[in-house]
């Protein structure tokens, strides 16, 4: 009774803050609504263990941050990336802009570990939060555990909104920019119908709107089974068995490069080979619930934050979130013009750091539903946007943040 208690308080804390944002068109993030409830919550009078009580304990967390970075390796297209590899630069661009100005500026104001604690969940959302808190559980500096989460909830009140608004500027700008060129095709069209009248040649047509950008998915599939024996079991033996290689792999290397990075590396050559599916653990049905546990694993840490602690982790929070992001703006505006963006898709590209997929991909989805006034505007704001965000947000959170934070466990 006590388990299934734990489990419906925990998805009601995770589903009233997905309302919110749904409600407010993800201008209040969910997560920081979520995290509320679990910090009231701990302070009055839920159990502080209420997390593992609902099954989401050291074994589960031990499993889960392996596969999903495995599964995060299956979102990447390598072609795409290439594609796209201004969007790229410029995205790792913030992330070094970030990791600059926050070392350097805030470094005068606030101490070293501070800052070691917080940045890595600056540039790398909830991947980066999860292994800073590991991270420091594992070295029991537990006096700064609640700054990766503090880090992540906090950053997410101004990332999706700022986001949201670099977003509605850059497709109002790519609107004007298609309604100038159609007009100046209807006008040379019309024009070249009326000279070439006597040989009676058609009219040239009006330029259409860009094929919607498609992965191009692996083609090696030898050892897909029939539909009928492609179960969800056998996509998670497979994800198991790409996982389980991996930790070995980074056992034989005896903690030369992190485990985490291996395991996302094999993931993605699981992918490209295509022994792996595209985003696999969602056709097996079991993301949103290995997500959920993970999250509500990272609020569990909100059970040691007391009201007399909150003023001195808001103070270099909020300090170094505005230092971030500021560093994001000046990087990704140096790189913007010369890699042939606009200075708004570019931050918007720069941004996805602070929360990557599925954020990004939601996000850029309501924009063109509310700056698309046709279904043929929106396809085209879709095409010209979706593709910069998305390869940014898995070249920020997907890789950089976990190098990021690889690297800051061991300068602790």
């Amino acid at each position: 009774m006590v388990a299934i208690l734990s489990l419906m308080v925990v998805m009601g804390f995770m589903m009233l803050g997905e309302w919110v944002s749904t409600r407010s068109r993800a201008y209040v993030p969910s997560v920081f609504i979520t995290a509320l409830l679990f910090l009231v919550g701990f302070w009055t009078i839920v159990p502080k263990n209420i997390v593992p009580a609902a099954s989401f304990g050291t074994a589960f967390i031990q499993i889960t941050q392996a596969v999903l970075l495995v599964h995060m390796g299956t979102l990447m297209d390598l072609k795409l990336l290439l594609k796209q590899w201004r969007a790229v630069v410029i995205a790792l661009s913030g992330v070094v802009g970030t990791v600059v100005l926050t070392m350097g500026i805030g470094r005068l104001l606030f101490d070293w570990h501070t800052i070691v604690a917080s940045v890595p969940p600056l540039t790398g959302g909830l991947v980066a939060a999860f292994l800073m808190t590991a991270g420091l559980k594992a070295q029991h500096i537990t006096a700064l555990v609640a700054f990766p989460v503090a880090m992540f909830v906090m950053h997410s009140m101004l990332g999706y909104p700022l986001t949201a608004w670099m977003l509605k500027r850059e497709s109002r700008r790519l609107l004007q920019a298609r309604h100038v060129d159609v007009t100046v095709a209807t006008a040379d069209s019309a024009t070249s119908a009326t000279v070439q009248t006597t040989a009676q040649l058609p009219v040239c047509p009006l330029p259409t709107v860009p094929a919607k950008v498609k992965s191009v998915q692996p083609q090696l599939r030898h050892w897909q089974l029939p539909a009928a024996y492609d179960t969800s079991a056998f996509m998670l033996f497979k994800v198991a068995a790409v996982t389980g290689l991996a930790e070995w792999t980074a056992q034989l290397a005896h903690g030369t490069v992190n485990q985490y990075i291996i395991c996302l590396v094999f993931g993605v050559i699981a992918h490209q080979l295509g022994f792996l599916e595209d985003a696999v653990l969602e056709k097996a049905g079991v993301f949103h619930w290995l997500m959920y546990g993970l999250l509500a694993y990272i609020f569990a840490n909100l059970n040691i934050v007391k009201i007399s602690m909150l003023s001195g982790i808001l103070i270099p929070i909020v300090t170094l979130i505005v230092l971030g992001v500021l560093g994001m703006w000046i990087a990704s505006s140096l790189l913007a013009r010369p890699l042939g963006f606009s200075r708004e898709m570019a931050f918007a590209s720069a941004l996805t750091a602070l929360f990557g997929f599925p954020a990004d991909y939601i996000v850029t989805h309501e924009v063109t539903e509310i700056m698309g006034s046709t279904a043929e505007e929106k396809q085209y704001l879709l095409d010209q946007m979706l593709p910069k965000m998305l390869v940014g947000g898995f070249a920020t959170v997907s890789v950089a943040s976990v190098i990021i934070a690889s690297i800051f466990l061991k300068i602790l």
